[in-house]
């Protein structure tokens, strides 16, 4: 069978040359972004994990991380430092920007439009990848060529020079895309790739998609009036993308929100449970979930009851809430409560959206932002802005919905603490946490520890030593070596 060259792959000389080979390319930019996020569990460690709210039961390298010891190389710490992963995002994207118009020259099937709405996700898929590296690594090369058959050494660019063109990227991005793909949208027309909006719906970059995230890159940099601007075409928009806001019994159900995909998604990476997507590995579910929810007997990781009753601190809160006894009266986000393990359960999708306790396949989908979190992000840059009356409406909007009172300072303190307050709540185990602790510090501007850690630079990452062992232009950041 090694003999024989497959039927089932396409040579590079026989690549390009119809629509299916730009489908084919341009999904394969989504599944490596989906695998730099999943694999080992990344997107969590970096973001949940690292923000030390979780504690750690028994695994030494989840340990390290949630103590902001970096150093170590035991687990997988080691795959954790490697940017490797993202940059295989940012040379597929570069080289589909590069190629995609042979397709159009040779498949008179592949329109004009169908081009640029691919060439739009593409962009949109480096500037993500971009991003997301400049959160963990700070600087970091800036590549947009595929310079194939090359692989010159290349050294770190200031990454407020790389945040500047993720920027433009996505701005570019944003005027090509459309609310929504399969509707006749006048900058996607017809059915994208002959298929129906279901199978696109919450699995694509959107418009919407790409202002959510420029506000995120605004708001990283502390450039709350961009933040304020971008959030509100989301805000303003979101009813032209099928979107709206998320039910509490949707957002916690084992097939509601996470499961599957869903155009609530903003930008989400399905794990289609029937398209045999679903995995042991990949999702928070790994780390979070044991007894009574699967047959494990202890969790990776946990939130502690006396930081659950901290956050969860309001009466009738449909997330999570405890009467004075602590018994709890609503367990959408936690199981098993009054154990030695209470158990972070908010996503638990298993199998197919059901709660089966015996068999640990998951099927969650990996979100990167929602409507929420945008609502909020807004909120957070108008207060910061002095436009205190819109801050505490976008608040009171999130607050009533999850059965709370409105905001009040006699009772939830200072509205940029109130904020980040609720998205702790709202956004608790989707990645955000260690991001908001920074931006939250970076407005206080105290001698908090991650106050002192920004100073220091040592909110990044150390880079892997085989990745400085291989590009002689790179230098370890300067806190870790």
């Amino acid at each position: 069978m090694l003999d024989i060259d497959s039927s089932r792959l396409v040579s590079e000389e026989n690549m390009w040359l119809k629509l299916e080979d730009s489908r084919a390319a341009l999904m394969g930019v989504y599944g490596l972004t989906k695998a730099a996020l999943n694999d080992h569990n990344a997107h969590w460690l970096y973001g949940e994990v690292r923000s030390g709210d979780f504690s750690i039961p028994i695994r030494q390298d989840l340990k390290a991380i949630s103590s902001h010891n970096l150093s170590p190389s035991y687990g997988v710490m080691e795959d954790l430092k490697s940017w490797r992963r993202f940059y295989a995002v940012i040379n597929a994207a570069n080289i589909f920007i590069e190629r995609v118009p042979e397709v159009l020259a040779n498949d008179k099937r592949y329109t004009d439009n169908n081009m640029v709405v691919d060439v739009a996700q593409a962009r949109f898929l480096r500037a993500f990848a971009y991003f997301y590296m400049v959160r963990i690594w700070g600087d970091v090369p800036l590549i947009t060529s595929s310079q194939e058959g090359k692989f010159t050494d290349a050294p770190r660019e200031d990454q407020f020079k790389v945040l500047a063109w993720v920027q433009q990227e996505l701005e570019a991005a944003a005027a090509d895309l459309p609310y929504r793909y399969s509707v006749n949208d006048p900058q996607q027309i017809g059915n994208y790739y002959n298929e129906a909006p279901s199978r696109w719906d919450g699995a694509l970059a959107r418009k919407l998609t790409a202002y959510a995230l420029l506000a995120h890159v605004a708001a990283w940099q502390s450039n709350y009036p961009d933040a304020a601007t971008y959030s509100k075409f989301v805000v303003d928009n979101y009813g032209k993308a099928g979107m709206g806001l998320i039910p509490s019994e949707t957002l916690s159900a084992a097939n509601g929100f996470f499961y599957d995909k869903n155009s609530n998604q903003l930008l989400g990476f399905g794990h289609v449970y029937n398209h045999v997507e679903g995995s042991f590995t990949g999702h928070i579910e790994e780390l979070t979930l044991a007894t009574p929810v699967v047959d494990k007997t202890i969790p990776d990781m946990f939130l502690p009851k006396d930081k659950i009753l901290q956050y969860f601190n309001e009466a009738n809160d449909q997330r999570f809430s405890a009467d004075t006894l602590g018994n709890p009266t609503s367990e959408n986000y936690f199981r098993n409560f009054n154990g030695r393990y209470p158990i972070f359960s908010k996503i638990k999708c298993i199998l197919g959206g059901v709660t089966n306790p015996t068999f640990r396949l998951f099927s969650s989908a990996t979100v990167f932002t929602r409507l929420e979190d945008i609502y909020l992000l807004r909120a957070e840059s108008l207060a910061v802005l002095g436009e205190t009356n819109g801050a505490i409406d976008l608040l009171n909007t999130l607050r009533e919905r999850r059965g709370l009172a409105k905001y009040a300072f006699e009772k939830n303190g200072e509205l940029v603490d109130a904020i980040f307050h609720e998205r702790n709540r709202e956004l608790m185990g989707e990645g955000h946490r260690w991001y908001d602790l920074i931006r939250y510090s970076r407005l206080k501007n105290d001698n908090s520890p991650i106050n002192q850690m920004i100073r220091a630079n040592a909110i990044y990452w150390p880079i892997a030593k085989d990745v400085l062992a291989q590009n002689s232009k790179l230098t370890q950041n300067e806190y870790w070596k």
